[in-house]
């Protein structure tokens, strides 16, 4: 049974949803109401942040007090493509990178509509190269993120393979989003219970992030992807959301090609629950599992 926290959250999220609406305001308006997701997450404690270039991309470290140096998370944040920051996670990095017990780089890559597929993956990229510039190991980088954040992970895990780049040592993507159709079957099985994602919203948002381009593309879309080669993939997904399907598919697809693939779905969960890390105990559950499954890949 879910937390009276859980519970909570649930309310919270259907406040959110009214703010987001159906697709009827304004990115401006999504944007701004996008930032309350930050809200749910309780402020870290002993971790500072600083502003950086990563290769000509805003950044910000994110530095728990003693975490080693020499390891990286590297954090791509949600949002459909289209709304969120480094401020809206900043305090969820803060919670996955004291789990894990490295600092983290997290990433503010260019948003659609004003900046539609590949500037997602290409800023992304850029700043892993940078990471690998400033003489960091490729075995001593992970690279998370959650719902788009989670499918740009995987994108640019198999833009950097593509590329001939050394890859990171391995990839938590949260609740990706990977199919820009919106065909898989818990999109209408599980949308009656999902309180954020629902098929219209994310249609708009892959309208934005497609701008006309292929909704197959693979570096779009990574559930069609060739993940051949990839390092190991910890997957977390909620029970109550429209995009479980995504994250079941893409496991399989990756599980089919050899790649070392966990999936974990919590029950009663909703998209996301992540975010409310420190204020509710499921949330500190997933972020927990994360640390104790990234640290011996990392080294640490």
């Amino acid at each position: 049974m879910a937390s009276p926290e859980a519970e909570a959250l649930k309310q919270m999220i259907r406040d959110m949803a009214d703010e987001l609406g159906d697709g009827d305001v304004s990115v401006e308006q999504q944007r701004e109401a996008g930032e309350g997701f930050g809200l749910l997450t309780a402020e870290p404690e002993g971790v500072t942040t600083t502003p950086v270039d990563a290769g000509g991309v805003p950044a910000m470290w994110v530095e728990p007090a003693g975490a080693a140096t020499d390891r990286v998370l590297m954090y791509v944040h949600g949002g459909g493509y289209v709304i969120g920051s480094l401020e809206s996670h900043r305090k969820l990095v803060g919670h996955l990178a004291k789990a894990v017990g490295c600092r983290a780089l997290n990433v503010d890559y260019r948003l659609a509509p004003e900046h539609p597929h590949p500037a997602a993956v290409q800023d992304s990229t850029a700043a892993y190269r940078w990471l690998l510039d400033q003489g960091i190991d490729p075995g001593h980088i992970a690279i998370s993120g959650d719902s788009a954040g989670g499918g740009l992970t995987m994108s640019t895990l198999v833009a950097l393979r593509d590329s001939g780049t050394p890859l990171p040592a391995a990839a938590v993507p949260l609740s990706p989003w990977v199919d820009m159709e919106g065909i898989g079957e818990t999109m209408t099985s599980r949308a009656e219970v999902d309180l954020l994602v629902q098929p219209e919203i994310l249609k708009g948002m892959a309208d934005h992030f497609l701008a006309g381009q292929n909704a197959r593309d693979p570096l779009a879309a990574p559930l069609y992807a060739d993940l051949g080669g990839l390092p190991p993939i910890y997957i977390q997904v909620g029970d109550e959301e429209t995009l479980l399907d995504d994250s079941l598919r893409l496991a399989a697809n990756a599980e089919t090609v050899g790649v070392d693939v966990r999936v974990d779905v919590f029950p009663e969960m909703q998209h996301v629950f992540q975010i409310a890390a420190g204020n509710m105990p499921e949330a500190d559950d997933a972020v927990a599992r994360i640390g104790e499954w990234l640290r011996p890949r990392l080294g640490l």
